[in-house]
Parts: structure tokens; sequence; C-alpha cells
């Protein structure tokens, strides 16, 4: 029975105006809902509500498809009704510098805290400055001075007089205090020294001893006075700050009743200003850098406030290196050195996302240098940890600083192509354990009623949020049927609606450009063809060098052992039909079939096994009571790159069989399918490209009325080809042949029949098979006499 061409209207399932029940977007609301998708959804439902370890995300998907946008939106609706996360500040470690100390406040709190410490601490020079000048302190230092001056001039005078008592005089020199003997209040001359006895001279030197051992027991005290006059001061001062300090703390800390943390640094503050209290004395210092950069020691770095955050943070990461994520530690250049504190500290992503959802795009992150390493190790540590990038490499050795980590409460959703998880999930262990919860966006959805409306729907937000002029439901039909085709499916729609708002400001731009109020189909048309012409440079060079004979395409007559292929190229995202002169030569032998583009490192590994399967196709079918001795050679003309895919092996049959039995093909038809080893077409990819572009090739040539392109039947649903062919199809210039075994096709390229085997393995004389078979049985008679002889 031949096979029928297929009709224009299956071609291209159009979308009708009229069944989308509107005449413009003006009549229709904002969608509310996602397209589709209801696995994802429910995927970032369970992993956003689950609290255990590990149940963090990976949204994948085809770019454009929406993944990000779309679950950014739908967690921003969850989070809005979640609670709101704390504030987190850093602050001095007054016993540590090294390790500042991090601070948890209700939202809102942290800067209200920052503005207190510094009132608290004006607050605290005034006073203190105020304090240690004023008569008060002045007269109870004085006292204190005094009274302790009292007692050092009581010890030195009794030990005058002790001097005194035993006919002696203390004598104060640059080097310490002498004994010199004396007379009546005077000291002794040498010369009564030499006229005293040496009995008298021995008891003097005793009473000089004993005297020097009574002056030094005094220097002992009156210097312990004086210790104990500097301690007394040190403290009368700690007592005086302490007396001013505590009750302005003290009221602070009231304010702060219920947070133990500020409680706790409140009081290290108190401590701390009493023990530098002097440094708050020093009134005429405080316009001097250095005096300012002491003060910092109070200052409150908040790092996360969320005081106008309602609901969670949602926090999307477009830059996911290691510093934006994890935090950093600045660094000032202060006399040539670098120097950092706690005020340097900034905040990551990590940071302003805790208590909420953080997205990150998973290839942006993965060729940041530490970046997936330190966010495993925190979410491993559920610990936020600042340390500087080059402590991670290994590469410093310098002191710096290590602030307090902050506790972790995340849901981290990772971005990424399908082909990025599986790669993280093979090659990284620690990936599955961390991210649980795998969210796949569909590339497509069901062609419904329904669906078709919600596209409109989807329209309408697009010229809302882009404030764009109305659409009429002509452009919403053409809108639907370019996205059946971006699906390659009659019965889809892509999910890839980026693409689709491109088309939409594109066609919008168009319709503004001719002054219409409205977009129509026209503008939505002129969108799609003004941008293939952007991007089909490669494909007219390949029309134009087979229209000046460069390329030989033939698309009349017959030729054997030629028939015209179809293949697909791509440049970026663009994909056309590229048809190639597939030729084949065979002669008796036992080499077997010999892909050429294999031999020349051309053919990948599905074009390989596509050339494979045919030895299986001619062993089953021509060969089970003889040998197949055949040597056969395939190739694709003027092909000069990579060759990959079994969309060709359906030609690369015809035209070795067409060899084998020299028969005929009919050059003015194209082919593209591939087979298995029992003869059954099996569809392919690209089929629109592929039939468009054989048919620029005819058009170009001149369109007879007999051209065509055979097609495998499964491959029909995937038709949504253009304008100009689904014409050419209708006025019966070109025509498409759905076929779904190899011998249906026979009738097309050939005028002969494929016929039919008998009980005896044999087919009718005449036929396609009956001539392959034949020659193939000649070719083994031809090979076992030549061995014979041999």
């Amino acid at each position: 029975m031949p096979i029928k061409s297929l009709s224009s209207e299956q071609l291209c399932k159009r979308c009708s105006p009229e069944s989308l029940n509107f005449k413009t977007t003006d009549e229709i609301q904002s969608l509310e809902k996602v397209i589709g998708q209801p696995r994802a959804f429910k995927a970032l439902e369970l992993g956003s509500d689950v609290t255990g370890k590990g149940f963090n995300i990976f949204v994948m998907g085809a770019p454009d498809s929406g993944r990000t946008t779309l679950s950014q939106q739908y967690l921003e609706r969850k989070a809005a009704s979640q609670p709101t996360p704390d504030d987190w500040c850093y602050v001095a470690n007054f016993k540590d510098s090294r390790t500042p100390k991090s601070l948890r406040l209700p939202a809102g709190q942290s800067f209200k805290l920052k503005r207190n410490i510094e009132q608290l601490i004006k607050q605290c020079l005034t006073e203190i400055q105020k304090t240690f000048q004023g008569e008060s302190y002045e007269t109870g230092l004085h006292n204190l001075i005094e009274d302790l001056k009292e007692k050092q001039e009581t010890i030195f005078n009794q030990l005058t007089q002790k001097v005194r008592d035993n006919d002696f005089l203390l004598s104060q020199t640059s080097t310490g205090f002498i004994l010199l003997p004396a007379v009546d209040g005077k000291p002794l001359a040498n010369e009564k020294l030499e006229e005293l006895s040496s009995e008298q001279r021995q008891e003097l030197e005793n009473t000089q001893k004993e005297l020097k051992k009574e002056v030094q027991k005094a220097l002992v005290q009156i210097n312990d006075l004086e210790l104990e006059i500097e301690q007394k001061i040190e403290a009368f001062d700690n007592q005086t700050a302490s007396f001013v300090i505590k009750p302005l703390v003290e009221n602070l800390k009231k304010q702060y009743s219920e947070i133990e943390q500020v409680q706790a640094h409140l009081n290290a503050i108190e401590e701390d200003i009493i023990n530098h209290f002097d440094k708050f004395q020093e009134l005429e210092e405080t316009d001097k850098p250095n005096f300012k950069d002491w003060f910092k020691r109070y200052e409150v770095n908040v790092i996360v406030d969320n005081s106008e955050q309602e609901g969670a943070p949602v926090i999307l990461e477009s830059y996911p290196s290691y510093h934006n994520l994890i935090g950093r530690l600045e660094h000032r250049l202060i006399m040539g050195a670098s120097h950092t504190d706690f005020t340097l500290i900034r905040a990551g992503a990590l940071h302003k996302a805790n208590g909420g959802y953080l997205l990150i795009p998973a290839r942006d992150m993965l060729i940041n240098p530490y970046a997936w390493d330190s966010l495993k190790r925190t979410l491993r540590d559920a610990q936020i940890r600042i340390l500087e990038i080059g402590s991670q490499a290994g590469t410093i050795s310098t002191v710096s600083l290590e602030p307090e980590p902050i506790p972790l409460n995340i849901k981290i959703v990772l971005f990424g192509t399908p082909f990025l998880y599986e790669m993280m999930n093979s090659n990284d262990e620690d990936f599955a354990k961390l991210f649980k919860i795998r969210a796949k966006f569909a590339t497509t959805i069901d062609r419904t009623p329904q669906n078709e409306y919600d596209y409109a729907l989807y329209v309408k937000s697009a010229i809302t949020k882009n404030n764009l002029p109305p659409f009429d439901n002509t452009a919403i039909a053409k809108l639907i049927e370019h996205s059946s085709r971006l699906a390659r499916d009659q019965e889809k729609l892509s999910t890839q609606l980026g693409k689709i708002t491109n088309v939409i400001s594109e066609a919008a731009y168009w319709a503004k450009k001719e002054n219409q109020e409205l977009v129509t189909a026209v503008s939505v048309k002129r969108a799609i063809q003004e941008s293939i012409y952007r991007n089909n440079l490669e494909e007219e060079y390949s029309q134009e060098m087979i229209a000046q004979g460069t390329i030989l395409i033939n698309t009349e007559g017959t030729a054997v052992g030629e028939v015209n292929g179809l293949s697909v190229l791509s440049i970026g995202e663009y994909a056309f039909g590229n048809p190639s002169r597939v030729t084949a030569a065979s002669y008796p032998g036992d080499d077997g079939i010999v892909n050429i583009e294999r031999e020349a490192d051309l053919s990948g590994p599905t074009h390989t096994k596509g050339v494979l399967i045919l030895s299986g196709f001619l062993g089953q079918r021509y060969a089970r009571k003889n040998p197949l001795s055949l040597t056969a050679s395939l190739a694709f003309e003027q092909s000069y790159g990579g060759v990959d895919g079994d969309s060709a092996s359906a030609a690369e049959l015809y035209a070795l069989l067409s060899s084998i039995g020299n028969i005929p093909l009919r050059q003015d038809r194209a082919i593209t399918g591939s087979i298995n080893q029992h003869g059954t077409i099996q569809a392919v990819g690209g089929i629109n490209e592929k039939i468009e572009g054989f048919f620029q090739v005819c058009q170009e040539k001149g369109l007879t009325g007999t051209q065509g392109v055979i097609i495998p039947s499964s491959n029909v649903r995937h038709l949504m080809l253009n304008d100009a062919v689904v014409a050419a199809v209708e006025d019966e210039k070109f025509h498409i042949w759905p076929i779904a075994t190899f011998d249906e096709g026979i009738p097309l390229l050939t005028d002969l029949e494929a016929g039919e085997r008998d009980e005896s393995g044999t087919y009718p004389d005449g036929t396609f098979n009956a001539k392959a078979q034949e020659m193939l049985i000649e070719f083994a008679k031809r090979v076992k006499k030549f061995d014979g002889e041999d």
C-alpha cells in the first residue's frame, strides 16, 4: 500500500485565537500560579519544610526554564509567613582581641544597641573627666596622700631621733643615706676619730652597724608606704571610676535584661573602662586619630540587620565567591602595614540569609576557588566561620582574627542543569549527604486548553512587569505555537519561559516601531524571524555554497549509492538543518562495512554504533543461507567536522543497498531516521530543522512538486514546521512522507517494490530486496571461488 504524504494540517498544530475566549490581554488577569511543574514544587515544599540535617535542595532544569525565578517566588511567598530571624553583631573580646565575640539580638535591636553603647561611652567620657577634675575627687585624693605622707614622716622622724640618740647623724647623698658619728649634734671631725681608742672605735662601728639595720628597715617601711600609696590611689581611682560608670552601665543593662550575651558584654565593657579609665581622662587627646582608634574597642559591628525584614529572608547570591558566601575580614594600611580588627568584619550571603533561604547558581559557585568547599564545611558544622582565604589555601601563616562562629540555620537551594547535578553527585561524596532533595523542572508541559490559557496569563504578567502594550489573541496564539516549536512536540508547550519572554519583548518592540498600539501575530512572527536572522549567518553560508555547487546536493534525477541525508548543526542556541550527501561503495570481500568517518577519527560513538547495526540488518535479512561476503564503505561527503548520532543510519542503509544492488535512488528526496537490526525506522531529533534545511535547498534550486523528505512515522507528532514549508505542502509543491519500516521507504526512493520474503527465504524477482540479495549471493560466490583458487 503506497505511503501517503502528510497534509499541511499535520505539519503544525495551530492554536485558534477564538479558543482563547478573549480579544486582547486587557481582558485577562496576570498569572498568579506556576505553569505546570507540580513535581518540582512538591520537592521544594518537602525540602523547605523538613528540618533534618542535609535536606538542602538542588533545583535542576534547562536554562530559561524559570527554575530560579519560580523557585525564588515560591520561597518568598512561603518565607513571608515565617519568623523574622535575629540580628547579628561582632564586638570586642577584651580578654583576647584575636577572637571577637558574636552577639545575637532580636530583629531590629542591633543598631539600637550600637547607638546605646556609643551613648554610654560618651557619657563615661564626660562623667569621668568631670569627676576626676572635681573638688570632691581632689579632696579625697589629697587626704589619702597626706595621710600616707604623715606615716612616712613619722617613720623618718623616729629613725632620725634614734640615730641622734646614738650619737650619729643621718645624711642623704645622691647614692642614698649615710651615718656619720656626731658630738652634740655635729659631725665628728676626722682628727677626733683618730684620737679615739681602738675600743671606742670598735664600739662606734658596732653602733653604726646596728643603726644601718634600722635605716634599712625604715627605708623598707617607707617604700612599702609608697607602694601602698600607689595601690590606694589606684583603688581610689577605680572606686571613683566604678562609682561613675556602674550606674550608667546598670541603667543600660536594664534594657537588655533578657539577653544574657548583651548583659555579659556590658559587664565586660564596665570592667574594661574601669581598667582603662585613664584613657577617658585624656581630654586634650580626643581629636587625635590614635585616640579615636583606641575607642573602637567599644564599637558594635552590625553585620546582619533585620529591622526592615518581614518574615524569613530569601537571598539570591548571583556571584557566589568565597568571600560573598562566607564573609570577609577587611584590612587597613597603617604606616605601610596591614591591620584588621573586629570592626572590619563583613557579612557574607550566609549571614544575611541565616534563618531563611540562600539561592546559589551551582556553576558560578564551582568556578570560584574554595567557595564549594567552604559551603560544605559550613553546612557540616552548622556554623559560619569567617577565615582568611589564604588560610584555606595554606598560603598565609600570619596572625589574623578568628571571629567566634555564628550558628547556622538555613536552607541552601542550588540551581543547575541535570548534567551539572550528575557531575556533582558522581564526583563529590559529600554532595548527596548535604543535598538530599532534588527538584527537577520539566522542559515541557501538556498542551491542554487550560495550559494554553495559562500561557496567555503569563504573557499578561510579562506585559505588566515590563510595561508593554497589550497583545491580541492572534499574537497569543502565535506564541503558543512557537512554544510547541520550542518543545519540539505538537502536544507539548515549552517551559523555557525566558525564551518566550524574549519573543514577547521583541514583538512589542516591532509593534511600537510600526506605530501599532496592539501587538498582533504579525509582530510576533517578525520577532521570531528577526531572531533567526540575527543568528543564521552560518546557515546562509551553507545554503549559499549548496546553491553555488560548492557543496554537492542533487534535488533531481537518480544516482546509485547516493542519497540525501539530513543532519543538524548548532551554533550556540541556534540550530539549523544541514543536508549532506551520503555515499556508499561496495564489492566482494570480507572486511564488512567500513565507516570512513570513523577511520578518519570524525565519527562519534553513536554514529559508529548506527553503522555497526547495519551489519546486523544485512546478515539477518540477506545472509541466512550464504555468508555475508562484503566489503563496503560509507561516507558523509564534504563533511570535514565531527559526525555523531544515528539519525543517518537509515540513509546509510539505503545508499549501501543501492550500491550493492546497483539500484538508482531518487535525488529529489531526502531521508532521516535511525534504524534497528530488524528494519524499524526510529524517531530522531531536530526533525523540523532537518526538513526546513532540505526545503530551502529545493526552494533555491526550484520546487518541482516531487521533492520532499521521508521521516520516521514516530516523528509526526514532533512537527511544528514554519509557514513556508506548510504552504508548499498545501500547494503540493513539497511533500513529507512518514514511514515505520525500511521497506516502506523503498518505493519512495526507487521505482521498485520492496518485496516480501517467502518461506524459502527468497524475494520476488525484480524487487529491491531480491536485487540486493542476488548481488550478495554473487559476492559470496566470487569470494569463495577466489579463495579456492588461491
